[in-house]
């Protein structure tokens, strides 16, 4: 029975990845003389970074948490797909703005500036550092499973692993994606295999120990007060975390692909895949009669020797070798085009020096000296490696997630009505658990706020000074118009005067005759908006934020000009009341304008849809567009 059960798997994968490769534009597409990965590409490379997982995370959850550990990792699992929705949202948002990849670096530095930005970059690179040293470490345990070495060998293998694999990326030698589907096609085969033989082969007390794990968690956090049950879900969930390292991935590769939905359909395949697979394994292995302190290391080869044969339990250790050293060669490619992206904004000149061969072998040098160094400190050790390792995963799921609550709230849906859009409340939850976690793990996990701390600080001192002199924004800056101007422009008419204010996005609006002028003030992190004519005057906003901004623009306007009769028009809120709640303080702002300034006219219009503007100098009649 066994056997026809795994003959019958096995032929069922062969009959699909069979169709899978008669598929063209399996893996990637070209359009518009651009070349994009699909779907199952970035997918694919992502899964592949997430399974690496498996073969640590579920043995440092369970020396944390106990047996708890198989109900959290199922629930965690749940979690990350909330954030994966999330990832989603984050992913239309930077691609309204015209920017594509980068990540939480690109959205931190979209939302929050410069210096909040060069936090980002700090938690992204602990998490790409922590991910070569873990991932070098558990390859050689996991492939030395069954081979007697001792640890000067171990650690020549380790330092072996970190070096060449820096050595194949300064030549210029990376996986391509057909390489990585190779190993994903291989990978697939051994898991479900290793599924299938774990149920099959079960031990009869595994269920229960399942049963005990669900019933026992649920109960800790129900019956024992609120405050009880909210520190149970959060210790559960921070030590479980790390079992889904990784999901950010497909984010940091929206440059590669067409639009933000290949990365919703990547998600998709991550949550039907990934999502499945670690709780699933996890609650086999976890539930199986295993000394867990004596194979904390190399626990799934180990489960897989107690279930199937000792040669597959050897090709499940050497796939898990195989994996995490493309992990590592993963962490040299993500971290340097993200110390790449950063040097080119700052002109970092220093960290872009390239060899013959085009590689930035500086910045994949420097990474070595890190990763090496790592490992020196922490002597190698997956306990120490691991619980550092979760101080930066979470640290930039709290900054993604916390900056799409500031631009929902300071930007509303307006400028996506009918695209994707989550629900507010559950991203304020989200975010309420990623911050109570990443504060118990920096409260009991010193190493690793300790690595990131020190990296966050030696970025904003090195940061901060390149930031000043050297960033985009100032670009920005000096092709925007200067207030100066736009007085000058309303001086050159007689009679009334008009402004009319309008966001970024919402200039939909006929010639404007004089007297008459446009006002958008935009975000200098974003591009500045095209000019739609001599009268659209464009301003950036100030420190202050974009009140004060208007509030100085006023000033200067009543000072220049405190005998013109001048009319201050501002679109009609027509968007969804969570919107207008959402964007309420500047509402609220506006409403005080009136008392402060009495000898302008206010004006809030709205232009029924499908009407044709009307040329403004008529002001019965204005051409309103809603924002």
């Amino acid at each position: 029975m066994p056997t026809f059960v795994l003959a019958v798997l096995n032929l069922g994968l062969a009959v699909l990845f069979a169709v899978l490769f008669t598929r063209r534009g399996l893996l990637g597409y070209t359009r518009g003389g651009q070349w994009y990965l699909t779907w199952l590409s970035i997918g694919v490379i992502t899964l592949m970074d997430e399974a690496t997982s498996i073969f640590y995370a579920p043995a440092e959850a369970h020396r944390f948490i106990g047996v708890q550990a198989i109900f959290f990792i199922a629930v965690t699992s749940l979690i990350m797909r909330v954030l994966s929705s999330r990832m989603v949202e984050i992913a239309q948002i930077l691609e309204l703005n015209n920017i594509r990849g980068g990540g939480v670096y690109s959205f931190s530095y979209l939302v929050l500036g410069p210096v909040a930005s060069l936090v980002a970059v700090a938690s992204i690179l602990v998490d790409y550092i922590l991910t070569a040293c873990l991932s070098t470490v558990s390859a050689v345990i996991n492939g030395t499973a069954f081979l007697p070495i001792g640890p000067e060998a171990a650690y020549g293998l380790i330092l072996a692993i970190i070096w060449g694999v820096a050595g194949l990326n300064i030549l210029g030698i990376r996986e391509n994606a057909r390489v990585t589907f190779a190993i994903f096609v291989v990978t697939v085969i051994v898991f479900v295999n290793l599924i299938a033989l774990g149920f099959i082969y079960m031990d009869p007390e595994s269920p229960a120990r399942m049963l005990h794990s669900a019933t026992g968690s649920w109960r800790q956090i129900t019956h024992h007060g609120v405050a009880h049950g909210i520190s149970i879900v959060t210790v559960g969930v921070a030590s479980c975390v790390l079992a889904y390292s990784g999901i950010e991935s497909v984010l940091q590769t929206a440059g590669l692909v067409e639009n933000w939905r290949v990365i919703s359909r990547a998600y998709w395949f991550l949550a039907l895949t990934v999502g499945i697979v670690t709780p699933l394994i996890s609650a086999l292995a976890l539930s199986a009669p295993i000394d867990f302190a004596a194979h904390e290391g190399d626990l799934i080869p180990h489960w897989a020797s107690m279930v199937s044969t000792p040669g597959f339990a050897m090709v499940v250790g050497l796939l898990g070798s195989l994996i995490l050293i493309m992990a590592v060669n993963t962490a040299y490619v993500a971290s340097g085009e993200l110390l790449e992206r950063f040097g080119h904004r700052y002109r970092i000149a220093a960290l872009l020096v390239t060899n013959r061969r085009g590689s930035f072998y500086r910045i994949h040098g420097l990474n070595a000296v890190l990763y090496t160094a790592i490992i020196l400190v922490t002597a190698g050790s997956q306990m120490i490696l691991a619980e550092m390792y979760a101080i930066g995963l979470l640290a930039s799921f709290c900054i993604n997630v916390g900056c799409l609550l500031i631009y929902r709230y300071f930007q509303g849906t307006r400028e996506i009505r009918g695209g994707y859009v989550t629900s507010r409340a559950g991203t304020l939850a989200l975010e309420v658990l990623l911050v109570a976690c990443f504060i118990y793990l920096a409260l009991h996990k010193p190493y690793g706020t300790a690595l990131w701390a020190t990296i966050v600080a030696l970025f904003l001192v090195v940061g901060i000074p390149f930031t000043r002199r050297y960033g985009p924004e100032r670009r920005e800056r000096r092709l925007s118009d200067h207030p100066l101007e736009m007085v000058l422009d309303l001086a050159e008419a007689d009679g009334p005067l008009h402004l009319w204010f309008r966001r970024p996005g919402e200039c939909e609006v006929a010639t404007l005759g004089p007297g008459h002028v446009l006002v958008t003030f935009f975000s200098p992190r974003s591009p500045i908006p095209s000019k739609l004519g001599p009268h659209h005057h464009r301003f950036p906003i100030q420190v202050g934020g974009l009140y004060r901004s208007l509030i100085a623009l006023l000033d200067l306007v009543q000072e220049e000009m405190p005998s013109h009769d001048i009319t201050l028009h501002f679109g009609w809120p027509t968007s969804s009341w969570l919107d207008r709640l959402s964007t309420g303080m500047l509402v609220a702002n506006l409403l005080r304008l009136p008392r402060s300034y009495p000898a302008f006219n206010f004006d809030i219009g709205f232009q029924a849809s499908g009407d044709t503007a009307r040329h403004p100098a008529a002001p019965e009649n204005p051409p309103v567009p809603e924002s």
